[in-house]
């Protein structure tokens, strides 16, 4: 497998000097299998450039694009996605859908003419639309399983396993606590139910989600003392996420959705921070901050 980074910032793109080392776009990921088969994950304001990049190439599309959950900063970028305004390509959106509304409008109201000039059926690629909850499917061979994670919104997290090799990408999710999780008024109850059911540390759930993945990426989006003030937000700190990859026994742990305020020097000094926290813990995982551009092969 071959993994590039072309948007690793959570919540708002974040331009200007002081982001230029680690990116401010929005969550968009390129996995390259070993057939060379394309699955894009998530479409925020990243894919633009993914896009741009795969005309340039000249590349004819037929790829899936998995969706963790439609808030603004995984789906931003899909209206700028060049390959969608191009005949002759497939492009199957993967994603969950709400009570009131599903995956395909979902993706069309952001695209209605109040916000934006050109509307979803007005795209030449050949699109389709898969909703799913927690299951497992196929995506150009590989085996393709979700789980849904402590975020508002239907959130799931994806584990990609292809010829002996896997990746689990769970972009944003918070710790799960019991005496907590009945005070956040945004989570769905039926997602707070999975996690509750789980005797003990219910965190349990997504450590074995992840057990033995190649490579780890996970929500990473606050420090241990910043999280103090955001519990019910739906994102993680920093240690939370290397005892997850410890306890699931990866063997690389990505940190990723890094905070919109976050500069680069910062993310620096906390991949420092967790660094010497695998030392001190004797953790045998390696450690990196996604940055824009950052390629990982396995």
């Amino acid at each position: 497998m071959k993994l590039k980074f072309w948007g690793v910032r959570g919540s708002i793109p974040t331009p200007g000097k002081s982001t230029v080392k680690y990116g401010g776009n929005t969550p968009s990921l390129e996995l390259r299998l070993d057939n060379d088969e394309l699955i894009i994950l998530d479409a925020g304001t990243g894919i633009r450039n993914l896009g741009d990049h795969l005309i340039a190439k000249g590349e004819s599309l037929n790829t899936s694009i998995l969706i963790t959950h439609p808030h603004w900063d995984h789906i931003q970028g899909f209206p700028f996605f060049k390959p969608a305004f191009i005949s002759g390509n497939e492009i199957t959106v993967i994603g969950t859908d709400r009570e009131e509304i599903d995956l395909q409008h979902i993706i069309a109201d952001q695209m209605k003419r109040i916000y934006f000039p050109v509307q979803l059926n007005e795209l030449k690629a050949k699109l389709q639309f898969r909703s799913i909850g927690e299951e497992e499917f196929t995506v150009h061979g590989a085996t393709v399983r979700t789980i849904y994670v402590n975020h508002p919104g239907f959130t799931v997290g994806y584990r990609i396993e292809h010829k002996g090799k896997s990746l689990v990408y769970i972009s944003d999710n918070e710790p799960f606590d019991h005496e907590s999780a009945s005070s956040p008024s945004n989570f769905e109850p039926s997602v707070i139910k999975r996690f509750a059911a789980v005797k003990g540390d219910a965190n349990t759930r997504i450590a074995e989600f992840a057990k033995g993945a190649d490579v780890f990426i996970h929500d990473a989006t606050y420090t241990p003392e910043e999280y103090v003030e955001k519990v019910g937000w739906g994102h993680s700190h920093y240690l939370f996420t290397l005892s997850l990859a410890h306890r699931a026994g990866v063997k690389h742990c990505v940190l990723f959705h890094h905070e919109p305020n976050r500069t680069d020097e910062q993310i620096d000094r906390i991949l420092e921070k967790c660094r010497k926290e695998l030392r001190t813990r004797n953790y045998s995982f390696e450690c990196t901050a996604a940055y824009e551009g950052l390629e990982i092969s396995w």
